[in-house]
Formats: C-alpha cells, structure tokens, sequence
C-alpha cells in the first residue's frame, strides 16, 4: 500500500462514526469512541533468520516515517504518546480503556495529532518476536497523552 493510501484510509476513519458496540471487520476495530486499522501487516516470523526479522523492521520503519512526515505537512509536528504504562496496568490486571488496551500490546509508543475534536495515532509494533510486524493507526475521542487515568 503506498503512502496515499494510507492517507486515504486515515482520512476515511477520521470522518467515520463510532458505533455503539464494538464491531470488527477484516481491516478495522472499531467501538464506541475508536477505530484501530492495520494500513499493513508483515507476515509472521516462526522461522525466519534475525536478518529478515530487522529489515522488515526496517523497512516497516522507514514506510512510517514517510507517513509521519506526509501526515505532519498536513497537522504539524506530532507528540510521542508512551503507551507503556498502559501496558504496564495491563500486565498487572488493571483496566485500561480501548483502544489503548489493543494498542499496548503491539505498538510501544506512536506519533499523535490532535484534529477537529479527535486524536490519530499512528505505529509501528509487533505482538511478539514471532509475530508480524504492524503498521497501525487509531483514531478516538478522549485523552490519549499523560499518565493512564486511575478510573476508567
């Protein structure tokens, strides 16, 4: 996929309602407040060499800096939003609130603008050393930056 139409597929998800309950197609989770879609998904790893495992990694590096950059000509400079505490609050069982319970668990931090109202958010994670590497973006309402909230 290239860059346009990553582009295309953000600018579709930023337009697009929430639906009341949570909802999942091929390419998009959605619920209320949220949409998480995956703009391109490696294959897995099980047998693959540490070699092929860091450029794709690199190569799933570079195609989000190209995305970043194209996004920042269109909303300024993004912020880095952590998400590792909210991983950390997975990991001991507390609640975290979606979409960020989804994204924790694959994207490590992301690159995040503020527009009309909503956040976009946009990563690159993998589940694990086996797992495929994930070109992510979210877009939702409600504060995304800062410190997990104690009550969800």
């Amino acid at each position: 996929m290239t860059i346009d139409k990553h582009l295309t597929v953000i600018d579709r998800l930023r337009l697009r309602e929430f639906p009341a309950v949570p909802d999942r197609s091929a390419m998009v989770e959605s619920g209320p407040g949220y949409h998480i879609a995956g703009l391109r998904v490696s294959e897995e790893f099980w047998d693959a060499d540490a070699a092929e495992v860091a450029e794709a990694e690199e190569d799933f590096t570079a195609e989000l800096t190209a995305l970043v950059q194209a996004l920042s000509l269109r909303w300024g400079a993004p912020e880095t939003v952590d998400l590792g505490a909210h991983l950390e609050r997975t990991a001991r069982g507390l609640p975290v609130r979606p979409p960020l319970d989804t994204l924790c668990g694959y994207v490590p931090w992301m690159h995040g603008w503020w527009v009309q109202g909503r956040w976009i958010g946009v990563g690159v994670g993998q589940g694990g050393r086996e797992l495929p590497f994930q070109l992510l973006v979210a877009v939702g309402e409600g504060a995304v930056q800062g410190p997990p909230p104690d009550t969800l």
